[in-house]
């Protein structure tokens, strides 16, 4: 039988990178998948790519009308939601005396108000067992140069999903998050620098991994199957780092 037979799973940052990965893996799997992204040619585009039940809702998670109708939705569609996985996010550069107003609201907008408003809205329609997943990063504990303000975002969500933990635990949701370490997604594109910059930056990343190469998203879309089955029904408050050991030495 299939991981996921008949689960519902709602995915958001889902039209690229790990997003897309673990919505092919999870439908492949047995699941209802509802993707959402900020544009609909993405979504529409990867739509002709998939097999299997699902639906793809625009929705920019920074908005918090938009983190509503996406959770209405798809509990329109599919009732309730048996997997949340909050996986969008942004990780513009600056250096820490670059920093805007404007920079510090966006990122923290889209990678933390956009999950816990998610969430708010999700929890009254996620089963009892359900599974919350976020996708954090490594970035909270090593300090990279340029990601003050991205590296901020991710560890208050690393601090938000512990009080979660807590709070879901009379209902036996499990509340987890993935840290990548650098992986090959489209998220480098979208850093604002050039492609030389992010080339460079690229390489540097890789030397520092133990394995010496960038991840794919389709690995880390494999440890988001793993942490949303059964086969984790014990794992629970953790952050995963999938980083090639990056974080660990």
């Amino acid at each position: 039988m299939r991981k996921l037979e008949n689960k519902v799973a709602v995915i958001t940052g889902a039209n690229s990178g790990i997003g897309l990965a673990t919505a092919k893996l999870y439908l492949e799997q047995g699941a209802k998948v509802v993707l959402s992204g900020r544009r609909q040619e993405a979504l529409d585009e990867v739509a002709k790519e998939l097999n299997g039940e699902f639906i793809t809702v625009t929705a920019d998670v920074s908005k918090a009308e938009d983190n509503q109708r996406l959770i209405d939705e798809a509990t329109k569609k599919y009732g309730q939601i048996d997997i949340l996985f909050l996986n969008a996010g942004i990780a513009p550069i600056s250096p820490t005396v670059d920093v805007t107003e404007e920079h510090y609201d966006t990122l923290f907008n889209t990678n933390v108000k956009g999950p816990i408003l998610a969430t708010k809205a999700a929890l009254p329609h996620i089963n009892d067992g359900g599974t919350i997943l976020f996708t954090n990063s490594i970035v909270h504990q090593k300090g990279f140069e340029g990601l003050s303000v991205y590296s901020a975002t991710k560890g208050a969500l690393r601090a938000y999903q512990r009080v979660l933990t807590s709070e879901v635990k009379s209902r036996g949701i499990r509340v987890n998050s993935i840290a990548p370490g650098p992986i090959a997604t489209p998220l480098y594109s979208k850093m604002g620098l050039p492609q030389e910059t992010v080339e460079e930056m690229g390489a540097g990343f890789a030397q520092q991994v133990p394995l010496g190469r960038f991840g794919t998203s389709e690995e880390i879309a494999k440890s988001a199957l793993f942490l949303a089955s059964e086969d984790a029904s014990y794992i629970n408050g953790v952050e995963l780092e999938i980083d090639g050991g990056l974080s660990q030495v």
